[in-house]
């Protein structure tokens, strides 16, 4: 995998040699599901890599909405990033505890922005520890505001009218990102209350298919043909989904680094859509 933060991706040891560079800027977006218990903001407080600013994507919301962390608007964005220290021409790593889960939302996040100098750090805080590489603890290091340009790529999102145009024509194609059993309907959702079953027409490829054992990600080739065994046509317009718009991001990352532009994400994923009970669904797995 490339090592330049600018190709989505960047090494452990790419990042050992240059997270202390005055234009790179590190943040820890980690996320975690609500039956987990976990909190992410807690964990950076016990450790996180040396300088890293916690990057919280329920706070960098659109908090009016009923729907967890959706965008947030490009000014709200731009001032958090500001406040941050996080400016224009900055080149930003984003990483999570797990290996990568929810930074690849922070990571879409900033593309959407209009931020492209933005990489994911391959196997996350877990790789870093193994490999016992510096970590400190307590609250982010105050930076220097700087000056952060936001502007909206609206092409990369979609919401649920798009996504209904898109699942009665069957273009663009919809894949979703959750465990097979959520998709299929078998296992519950873990937001209560929550419908069971897929978007009709709907694929489903687990985003743990793009990953390996140690959370780095799999080769171009082994994307690819997760992508095709999934029943996706790489020459077609994708929509990614998920159950918050969180790890249909890991599936956006797997299309960028096939060259496959043509994608967008659903941000409110299931949670809008099996919330919504005029909305039509499928159980079991895809036809």
């Amino acid at each position: 995998m490339t090592t330049d933060p600018t190709q989505n991706l960047v090494s452990t040891q790419w990042l050992a040699e240059h997270f202390n560079s005055p234009d790179v800027v590190v943040v820890d977006a980690s996320w975690h599901l609500p039956p987990t218990g976990r909190n992410g903001h807690d964990e950076f407080l016990a450790e996180h890599i040396p300088g890293a600013l916690f990057f919280d994507i329920d706070d960098l919301s659109d908090t009016a909405s009923d729907l967890p962390h959706m965008l947030p608007s490009p000014e709200k964005f731009a001032s958090r990033m500001r406040k941050m220290g996080v400016g224009d021409g900055k080149r930003v790593v984003a990483y999570d505890t797990l290996g990568l889960f929810s930074a690849a939302r922070a990571w879409w996040m900033f593309r959407v922005m209009g931020h492209d100098d933005v990489a994911l750090l391959d196997g996350g805080l877990a790789k870093w520890k193994s490999e016992e590489r510096p970590l400190e603890d307590g609250p982010s290091r105050p930076r220097q505001e700087r000056h952060f340009t936001a502007r909206l790529q609206t092409m990369k999102v979609r919401d649920g009218g798009d996504v209904a145009k898109a699942s009665a024509d069957g273009s663009p194609q919809i894949v979703d990102a959750r465990a097979a059993e959520r998709f299929a309907g078998d296992a519950p959702e873990p937001r209560p209350g929550l419908r069971s079953g897929h978007i009709p027409g709907s694929r489903n490829l687990p985003f743990t298919e793009l990953l390996n054992g140690d959370g780095t990600v799999r080769t171009p080739d082994e994307i690819r043909i997760a992508f095709e065994s999934a029943g996706i046509d790489l020459s077609r317009p994708v929509i990614t989904s998920c159950g918050s718009g969180v790890t249909a991001a890991v599936l956006t990352l797997g299309l960028e680094l096939l060259g496959h532009h043509r994608n967008s994400l659903y941000d409110g994923s299931w949670t809008d859509w099996g919330g919504d009970t005029s909305r039509p669904l499928e159980t079991g797995p895809t036809a």
